[in-house]
């Protein structure tokens, strides 16, 4: 017997078994998503496979999941204290194309680069812009409860008014207080957030609306806040998001929701660390970032890169390098090769006693490093190729790397190939290793790799395009 599912609550600092707030319907999942003003970083996408990976798990466990998933397309500025412009009218100027345009143009990518990475897509994916007036009602009610105030420049969220204001990321309020350096403006304190901000007077902006405030645009907060509460009702299960957005965005979500219907908006909240590359966080602020389509022009399946983040607990920072993708790339190899030599190996049952051991291991906050050891001793151990089968199967239900389906693409080898192929296993075979050593190297100068496996090996041609790319970044 596989003990229950837990996870680790941000909120309560704790990990806790996992009992959904409603026994027999749904579980509520909300998981911020991007904010569309240009590409996602394989960074980001970290993140949202972590998130796919908990929707799996809980389906694993035989729970239904409404999974709820915004687009920010309006309303996120490049200062998380309500400063600098929109981060959508900024990547508008950047591309000479309108907001609106750039809004679907990376709308679109986020949604193919999920593909790519078999990250399974949300029962609703809502966009800010198409829900103005849930915002304003939103907003509307924080008012009507005493919690904001208006300046110059927007309506204002009081965060004095919450004695427990930032108990999610357990922000020292006193010591920001006392240590704030920067002109507030009119705002009361560092910590108040906009709720709706006015467009500059003479300021003609792509995306605007009319409000009981004056014409102007949603703060970036307000929006996770109304969609949730939208599509999943006062309090639900699961929100999900970056490390990052602990100490503002999520922290100002539950002070919004707290504000106007007393909850703090979800009963669990997990957050999936940073993905870091020459140990330091990527971002798109820093200039160059690797995309997914970075990784495929390098000649890298993008399942290997899910691979590479199954590797690493989604508590812990996972710190990127091009050596790490190729041991990445090449263990899925193995695994895919393995599952495919079990092809005609019939049907049968997963074994119940590995299938008990990886659910415990899924259970524990999502240990996905400990399950693929599992999956590992499975694939190598002496249980009949049918059961293996079964049970690897089983398993991808959660790693969602397509072992069941996937088939060895067919190289269109040279004969001239083949032969320095076959001549050098046979030197292997008669272990003659400074001859098969040659023959290897000969193969390689060639632009082929050859690697041996039970019973023959497989050829393929080398990448280049993987080495280029480590020289260039």
């Amino acid at each position: 017997m596989a003990n229950p599912l837990s996870l680790y609550d941000n909120y309560t600092r704790t990990q806790r078994p996992f009992e959904p707030i409603r026994p027999g319907a749904e579980v509520g999942l909300y998981t911020c998503g991007p904010t569309v003003y240009d590409y996602q970083h394989i960074g980001n996408y970290r993140t949202f496979m972590f998130e796919d990976v908990l929707k799996r798990v809980l389906v694993w466990n035989g729970y239904r999941v409404r999974h709820v998933m915004n687009i920010t397309d309006v309303g996120h500025l490049t200062s998380d204290a309500d400063t600098g412009e929109d981060k959508m009218e900024t990547g508008a100027r950047r591309t000479g194309k309108t907001a609106w345009e750039i809004a679907q143009l990376y709308t679109d990518a986020f949604v193919a680069d999920l593909a790519l990475l078999a990250i399974l897509d949300p029962a609703v994916l809502c966009r800010a812009t198409d829900h103005i007036s849930e915002q304003i009602a939103f907003i509307a009610d924080i008012e009507k409860n005493g919690y904001t105030y208006r300046t110059a420049d927007g309506i204002y969220f009081d965060t004095a008014k919450q004695a427990d204001y930032g108990y999610l990321a357990r922000l020292d309020i006193e010591g920001l207080e006392g240590g704030k350096r920067v002109d507030l403006g009119e705002k009361r304190s560092p910590t108040d957030f906009a709720l709706w901000k006015f467009s500059a007077p003479g300021e003609k902006r792509q995306m605007e609306w009319e409000s009981p405030w004056g014409t102007g645009f949603p703060g970036w907060h307000i929006e996770c806040s109304a969609m949730a509460q939208q599509y999943l009702g006062d309090y639900f299960d699961i929100h999900c998001g970056g490390e990052d957005h602990l100490p503002v965005h999520h922290t100002n979500e539950i002070a919004q929701t707290e504000a106007r219907v007393g909850t703090r908006l979800a009963n669990f909240w997990l957050h999936g660390y940073f993905l870091l590359l020459n140990d330091a966080k990527m971002a798109k602020s820093a200039g160059e970032f690797l995309r997914v389509a970075s990784l495929v022009d390098r000649g890298y399946d993008p399942l290997a890169y899910r691979y590479l983040c199954l590797t690493a607990h989604y508590r812990g920072q996972l710190n990127f390098t091009w050596d790490a993708l190729d041991a990445a790339a090449t263990a899925l190899d193995r695994m895919r090769h393995g599952m495919h030599a079990l092809r005609e190996a019939g049907t049968a049952a997963a074994d119940t006693t590995l299938v008990a051991r990886f659910t415990d291991q899924i259970n524990d906050d999502l240990n996905l490093p400990r399950a693929l050891a599992v999956a590992w001793e499975t694939l190598r151990g002496d249980l009949p190729p049918a059961v293996k089968r079964a049970t690897l199967v089983r398993f991808d239900e959660v790693f969602g790397l397509g072992l069941g389906t996937w088939r060895p693409k067919l190289e269109d080898v040279p004969e001239s190939v083949r032969t320095l192929a076959d001549a050098r296993a046979a030197a292997r075979k008669a272990k003659q290793w400074v001859e098969a050593d040659r023959l290897r190297a000969e193969l390689a100068a060639a632009g082929w790799e050859m690697e041996d496996r039970a019973g023959g090996y497989a050829l393929k041609k080398r990448t280049q395009d993987r080495a280029q790319g480590r020289a260039r970044d």
